[in-house]
């Protein structure tokens, strides 16, 4: 009801109140429903809860990581191209191939020849000089005495004094050491020091790797095969397509250029 003469202004409804001419929603009419899509500016709101992307989906923008084994590209094979999956841990890496894999050449006769000089250089030629110590200033003059009469001459003493035995003592720790010490660095690294001067390596024909310390000494001791037949064996690598003494061929090994 209204009155003409009511100098105050009808009042609005108040905020959250519906206008006068809607009827308030009664008690307990459904709300929304929670996670129901909001207006949102423009568009409406993605639904709460909606599902998300599993674990491990690659996401927009990223490439997928490769699977865990996948094989190693090839040693010299052209790379993948910027953001191209890259090859799985643990995949076996290209190891040394055998020999001429790597273009590796057979050493010369010649060069393993100049090795050897060098490499006596070291060893022999010590033992050689201790050896003539021995049995030169090393050994005690010999007493002897003639029978009158018959000419019978008996001797006594003489041999090595101590000098002697020492240098042949040494002769023996020279020699052994010597061949010990160019077994250990031939296996190991392929090279002695005659071999690093003359620029040659021993390796293994199957796999090109050091032949180890063990295989080393044993090719040395088996050198007395190349030996037995007037020494031929030392001569094969001369006319031998792979350049190898017997020695060389009984325990799979070749030398080549370093």
């Amino acid at each position: 009801m209204t009155y003409p003469n009511n100098p105050y202004p009808q009042q609005q409804p108040g905020y959250g109140y519906p206008p006068a001419d809607q009827p308030a929603p009664g008690y307990g009419a459904p709300q929304p429903a929670y996670g129901a899509p909001q207006p949102a500016y423009g568009a409406p709101q993605p639904t709460y809860g909606a599902p998300q992307p599993g674990y491990g989906v690659p996401q927009p923008g990223y490439e997928a990581a490769p699977a865990y084994g996948a094989p190693q590209p090839a040693y010299g094979a052209s790379q993948p191209a910027y953001g191209a999956p890259q090859p799985a841990y643990g995949v076996p890496q290209p190891v040394y191939a055998p020999f001429g894999g790597y273009g590796a050449q057979y050493a010369s006769w010649g060069a393993r020849v100049g090795a050897y000089v060098v490499d006596a250089l070291i060893t022999v030629v010590p033992a050689w000089i201790l050896d003539i110590v021995a049995g030169t200033a090393g050994t005690a003059e010999p007493k002897c005495t003639v029978t009158p009469g018959t000419y019978h001459t008996v001797c006594s003493g003489g041999g090595y004094n101590a000098l002697g035995w020492i240098c042949l003592l040494l002769v023996i720790v020279v020699g052994l050491g010597g061949t010990l010490f160019l077994s250990y660095m031939e296996g190991t690294t392929g090279q002695t020091p005659g071999k690093k001067v003359a620029g040659i390596r021993l390796i293994r024909e199957a796999t090109g790797q050091p032949v180890g310390m063990g295989l080393a000494f044993g090719r040395r001791l088996l050198h007395v095969i190349d030996a037995l037949p007037c020494y031929v064996g030392f001569l094969w690598p001369l006319w031998d397509d792979k350049k190898q003494t017997f020695a060389d061929k009984a325990v799979g090994t070749i030398v080549v250029k370093a």
